[in-house]
């Protein structure tokens, strides 16, 4: 099955709730444990066996891994394979994004079943130019796994170039979602190129029909809510909302994680 229609079936069953697991320093620091690579394999490995088996995505970012080196790496291996088995689809959250051969290889680390880092899906940056996410997106089709671009993010600098206007009119965020939309057209019943569009962005004119999934990131402790989500989107198709420490910071807990699991996807089908 391609991405897309792992993703539909998923959502089918178990919700449109993303949860991060984000090892940040402070997080480790609330659940007692100390900022080494065992505080942060306990922390990881406890947030997976909580959520994995009930959420139908989880959002490993893999920066609060790669800052233990490759001891750090290993544990996202645990992470990513751990919840793969609990059922849950993986979207490695690198924002990675190249040209040419590096470009491959950063596709051949992430979305290659023989890499020990092969995730389900993975977010990219495409302001290097939409084309030089080819390599990436041509090794997805391959592997049938997803691909999520940055399009119109929550954080305030983004404005200054996903807003910018391109020649014949239009805005960078724009050109981002036609590209996007060209590549889902006649995939059913959902493409697997997505858009990663913030849960707490300001009302916006484009449009985000792109026949492929949404990641909202910002929904929960950031500000985001399903008001929010109902206004930015509307109907529009797929649309994950993703949150970290809105779960996290009730850990080690796992049945009060699982609970704010199960909570926030009640609140999402309503």
């Amino acid at each position: 099955m391609t991405f897309g229609a792992r993703l539909h079936a998923a959502i089918d069953d178990r919700g449109s709730f993303c949860v991060g697991i984000d090892p940040h320093a402070a997080l480790l620091a609330d659940w007692g444990l100390d900022d080494d690579v065992a505080g942060l394999e306990r922390f990881a490995l406890t947030a997976v066996e909580a959520v994995a088996p009930y959420v139908s995505v989880v959002k490993p970012q893999s920066a609060f891994y790669e800052r233990f080196g490759s001891r750090g790496i290993a544990v996202l291996e645990r992470v990513i394979a751990d919840s793969r088995a609990a059922g849950a689809l993986v979207l490695l959250d690198v924002k990675r994004g190249d040209i040419g051969s590096t470009s491959q290889a950063y596709a051949d680390a992430y979305l290659d079943p023989t890499s020990p880092l092969a995730s389900d899906a993975i977010t990219v940056s495409p302001f290097l130019g939409f084309g030089s996410l080819d390599p990436i997106f041509d090794t997805a089709r391959r592997h049938e796994a997803g691909v999520f671009v940055l399009a119109l993010t929550s954080n305030k600098e983004g404005p200054e170039v996903q807003h910018a206007t391109v020649e014949g009119g239009g805005t960078v965020a724009g050109l981002m979602l036609d590209q996007l939309r060209r590549l889902n057209a006649d995939a059913s019943p959902l493409g697997s190129f997505g858009a990663v569009i913030g849960a707490t962005i300001a009302d916006s004119p484009e449009d985000f029909a792109i026949n492929g999934p949404i990641l909202a990131p910002g929904y929960g402790a950031q500000g985001g809510t399903t008001a929010d989500l109902r206004r930015i989107f509307g109907g529009t198709g797929a649309v994950l909302a993703s949150s970290s420490r809105e779960v996290l910071r009730l850990g080690p807990d796992v049945a009060a994680m699982r609970d704010a699991v199960r909570r926030t996807n009640d609140e999402l089908r309503a």
